[in-house]
C-alpha cells in the first residue's frame, strides 16, 4: 500500500546538516512505496531550482504558492481541475496590490515568481486588523508565518487543502498521509487528519498551535532528521542505529539445518554479541552469509540475545569469490607475510570490491546520522573509503584481528595504493601488539593517518573458570606426558612442522616413545575455502608416517582431531594438558593460548605454555611462556623437549606468572574501550593524533596502549 510524505521544504525537507538530509534520501530511495509531496511556498520555477540538489527526495507532487498551485512532480503539467477549485474567487494580484496600496508598511516581494497569490514582507507590529479585514474584503484568505511573511491567498486555497484535494483524487485515507512542517503557513496541513510532525526549530507559533494535536509529533531534531524520526515512529521505516558493527560474519553461522552459535565464549563474535545483546536497539550488527533460498528473513532480530542482525545475501558464487578466492588466496598470504603463497586473480578482487560496496551501502543507510561505525577486519578493507564518500559525518573505527604486515610486504598486493587510500579514510585504527601498529603506520606514511590504538583482545576469564571448575580431569595415563595444540587448519599455524618436530623429538629422545603423546585439534576451514587443500594432505599424509614409525602396542603419538569441539570438550582437553603447544607463523593474538591458561590456573594445574615469538600473545604472555620459532626446526624440537623436562617448581613459577600477566579484564570492557576511542572527538592531553614513524623494529614489552 501506497504511504505519502508531505513536507515543507525550506526548514524541513531541506532542513539539518547535510548528513541528515542524505540519509532521508537514502531512506525515501529504500522505501519506494513512499510518495513524496512537496508543500512549499516556493513558486514552482523556484523548486526546479531546487532540485539541482542531488540529496533532495524526488516528488511525486508539487504544491507551491502556500497551496495555489498543484504540479505533478513527474511531468510538470498542472493537476488542472485542483489548480482551478483551488484559485476559485481569485481576485487576481494586480487587483489585490491595488487594493493593499494604502498600507504603506507591506512590501511587495519583487524578486519572487508568484502565481496565484500575492506575497509581501511584513513587520509583526504592522498585522493589524484593519489590513487583514481589507484582504477579507477582497474575498481571500491569508497566512503571516516567521514573523516576516504575508501571503494573501485565493480564499479556497492552502497546504492543506491542497493536499486534502489530491488525497481524495487518489483515494489516500488520512491513516497513510504524514505531513511535515516548521512554520505557521504550514499549519493548515495538519488540519486534515493525517499524521504529522514539527520538525526541531519550528516557528513557536507552530509548536503552540499544535500542543496536545492527536497523531502530531514533535521532534526534537531539526528538519530531514525529524521526519526520519517521525517516520520510523510509524514503522513506515527501519530505524536508523545510533551505532553500527560491520563484520563479514554473522553472530551465528548458517548451515542446513539453521543457525548454529559458536561453541566458545571467547572470541570477537560472541564479545559482540555480549555487548551489543544487552536489549537495546541502538546497535546494529551488519553481516554477509551465503544461504539458501530457505534461509530468515533479511532483517531479523538474533532470537537469543535481541541483536538487531541485518544479513547481506550472497550467492554461493559471489561468496567464493570475495572470501575464498580474494580474502584467502590474495590477502591471507599478505597478512601472514607469506607474500608467495599469494594468488591475486582480478576477478575475484573485483567480487571483493563489490561486496565492500554493498557493506557501505548498507551501512550508510541504516547508521544515524555522527553514528560510530566500528568495522571488523581485512574483510572490509574497502568500505572506509567508500563510507568516507557517501557519509562523511560517520565515525570509522576498524579492529585488525589479524596480523598486519610490514610496508614492504603490504606493497606486494596489486591493490596495495586502493587499500592504502581507504585506510586512510578512518579515523581510528586498532591492532592487536605494537608491532602490527608500527606495520600500519609504516604502510600509511606519506597519508593521512588516523588515530591508533594498541588493545589486545582477551577471554571470558570467569566463564572460563566456571566451565573449569564444572569438569574433572582426565589423562590419558599416570606416565603420559600429553601436548596439545587447539587450531584451526593453516598453513599460517604451521601444523605440519609441529609433526615433524614430534619426529625428530622422539628420534633424538628414544625414552620418550610410547609415554608421549601429541593431541591435535584441528578444525577445517569454513566450508568452501580450498586454498588449505594442500596444507591438508600433508598434514595427514605426514601424521601417518610418524604414527606408523613411533606406534607402541597400537598406541600412536599424534592423535588427529580434524573436526570442532564443544567449548567443554576443549576444556577438557586443557585441563588434562602438560604443555600447551603454538607454532604460528604469524598471529594475530591466540586465544587458545589464553583459554589454556585460565583453565589451568583455575584448576591449580601447572601446564607450559610453548608459544610462538609470532603470535601475537606473545606480547602479554612472553616473559612466562617458553617462547619458540617455528622458522626453525631445531628450535621447535629443543623447545619442546624443554617443556617436557621443565621442573614441577619452575612450571609453577610460571603458571602463576601466565595468570597474572593473562588478568580479568574482560572482552566487554575491551569492545567499550574501542567504542569510546572511535568516537572520540580528540586526543587526551599531550598526546599526538599522529605517531612517528618508527625507527628500528618495535619491541614486544608494552602490552597494551591507550589510543593515540
Amino acid at each position: 500500500m501506497a504511504r505519502v510524505l508531505v513536507g515543507d521544504l525550506d526548514g524541513t525537507l531541506l532542513g539539518g546538516t547535510n548528513a541528515e538530509r542524505r540519509c532521508l534520501h537514502r531512506t525515501l530511495a529504500r522505501h519506494p512505496e513512499i510518495a513524496v509531496v512537496f508543500a512549499t511556498g516556493r513558486s514552482v520555477a523556484s523548486v526546479r531550482d531546487v532540485l539541482r540538489d542531488p540529496v533532495v527526495p524526488r516528488p511525486r507532487w508539487i504544491i507551491a504558492d502556500v497551496g495555489a498551485t498543484v504540479v505533478d512532480g513527474t511531468t510538470w503539467r498542472p493537476v488542472a481541475d485542483l489548480r482551478a477549485r483551488l484559485r476559485d474567487g481569485w481576485p487576481g494580484a494586480d487587483r489585490v496590490r491595488a487594493a493593499l496600496s494604502r498600507f504603506p508598511a507591506l512590501r511587495y516581494q519583487h524578486h519572487v515568481v508568484q502565481d496565484g497569490r500575492c506575497s509581501f514582507h511584513l513587520h509583526p507590529r504592522d498585522l493589524t486588523e484593519d489590513l487583514t479585514a481589507a484582504v477579507t474584503a477582497l474575498g481571500c484568505s491569508w497566512v503571516y508565518s516567521a514573523g516576516r511573511y504575508f501571503d494573501v491567498l485565493p480564499p479556497r486555497a492552502s497546504k492543506g487543502a491542497a493536499v486534502a484535494g489530491l488525497a481524495r483524487l487518489h483515494g489516500w485515507p488520512p491513516t497513510d498521509v504524514l505531513v511535515a512542517g516548521d512554520s505557521l503557513n504550514d499549519l493548515s496541513l495538519y488540519g486534515i487528519g493525517a499524521h504529522g510532525v514539527v520538525v526541531g526549530g519550528a516557528e513557536p507559533g507552530l509548536t503552540a498551535a499544535l500542543d496536545g494535536r492527536a497523531n502530531t509529533f514533535t521532534s526534537e531534531r531539526p528538519g530531514a532528521a525529524g521526519i526520519l524520526d517521525a517516520l520510523q515512529r510509524l514503522g513506515w521505516t527501519e530505524p536508523a542505529y545510533a551505532s553500527v558493527v560491520g563484520y563479514h560474519r554473522a553472530p551465528k553461522a548458517w548451515t542446513p539445518s539453521g543457525w548454529r552459535a559458536p561453541a566458545s565464549p571467547n572470541g570477537i563474535i560472541p564479545t559482540l554479541r555480549a555487548v551489543l545483546g544487552r536489549g537495546e536497539a541502538e546497535a546494529l550488527w551488519v553481516a554477509g552469509a551465503a544461504v539458501d533460498a530457505d534461509a530468515p528473513a533479511v532483517h531479523a532480530p538474533e532470537e537469543k540475545n535481541g541483536i538487531p542482525l541485518s544479513l547481506l545475501r550472497f550467492t554461493p558464487g559471489e561468496w567464493s569469490g570475495y572470501v575464498n578466492r580474494a580474502c584467502k588466496e590474495s590477502l591471507w598470504p599478505v597478512l601472514m607475510s607469506e607474500p608467495a603463497r599469494m594468488r591475486f586473480d582480478p576477478a575475484a578482487w573485483a567480487q571483493f570490491r563489490a561486496a565492500n560496496r554493498r557493506f557501505a551501502e548498507h551501512i550508510a543507510d541504516r547508521a544515524a546520522p555522527h553514528a560510530p561505525v566500528w568495522l571488523h577486519d581485512y574483510n572490509l578493507w574497502l568500505v572506509p573509503g567508500m563510507l568516507r564518500e557517501t557519509r562523511p559525518d560517520l565515525r570509522l573505527g576498524l579492529y585488525h584481528h589479524t596480523p598486519f604486515p610490514p610496508a614492504e610486504v603490504f606493497d606486494v598486493l596489486p591493490a596495495a595504493r586502493e587499500i592504502r587510500a581507504s585506510l586512510a579514510a578512518l579515523d581510528w585504527a586498532g591492532f592487536q601488539t605494537e608491532g602490527f601498529a608500527a606495520n600500519f603506520r609504516a604502510t600509511l606514511k606519506g597519508t593521512r593517518r588516523p588515530r591508533i590504538g594498541v588493545h589486545p583482545l582477551g577471554v571470558d576469564r570467569d566463564a572460563i573458570e566456571q566451565a573449569a571448575h564444572a569438569r574433572t580431569i582426565h589423562r590419558p595415563s599416570p606416565n603420559t606426558m600429553l601436548v596439545l595444540s587447539v587450531e584451526r587448519l593453516d598453513y599460517a599455524k604451521a601444523p605440519i612442522h609441529k609433526v615433524n618436530a614430534v619426529a625428530e623429538l622422539l628420534a633424538r629422545a628414544p625414552e620418550l616413545v610410547g609415554r608421549f603423546r601429541f593431541r591435535l585439534v584441528c578444525p577445517p576451514p569454513e566450508p568452501g575455502i580450498t586454498a588449505y587443500d594442500t596444507t591438508r594432505a600433508a598434514l595427514e599424509r605426514r601424521i601417518a608416517e610418524v604414527n606408523s614409525r613411533f606406534a607402541v602396542q597400537g598406541r600412536p603419538p599424534v592423535e588427529y582431531v580434524p573436526h570442532n569441539l564443544p567449548f567443554t570438550e576443549l576444556v577438557d582437553h586443557y585441563l588434562a594438558a602438560d604443555v600447551f603447544w603454538v607454532t604460528s607463523l604469524q598471529d594475530g593474538m591466540n586465544l587458545t593460548a589464553k583459554e589454556f591458561v585460565a583453565v589451568q590456573a583455575a584448576a591449580g594445574r601447572s601446564g607450559v605454555l610453548v608459544l610462538s615469538r609470532y603470535a601475537g600473545a606473545a606480547a602479554e604472555l612472553g616473559r612466562d611462556a617458553l617462547l619458540t620459532d617455528p622458522r626453525s626446526p631445531a628450535d621447535l624440537t629443543t623447545t619442546l623437549h624443554r617443556a617436557l623436562s621443565m621442573r614441577p617448581s619452575e612450571r609453577r613459577i610460571r603458571m602463576a606468572g601466565l595468570s597474572a600477566a593473562l588478568g580479568r579484564d574482560t572482552p566487554q570492557n575491551w569492545a567499550a574501550t574501542i567504542m569510546s576511542a572511535i568516537t572520540a572527538d580528540a586526543d587526551p592531553p599531550g598526546v599526538s593524533a599522529v605517531w612517528p614513524d618508527p625507527v628500528g623494529s618495535p619491541t614486544s614489552e608494552r602490552q597494551s596502549s591507550p589510543t593515540t
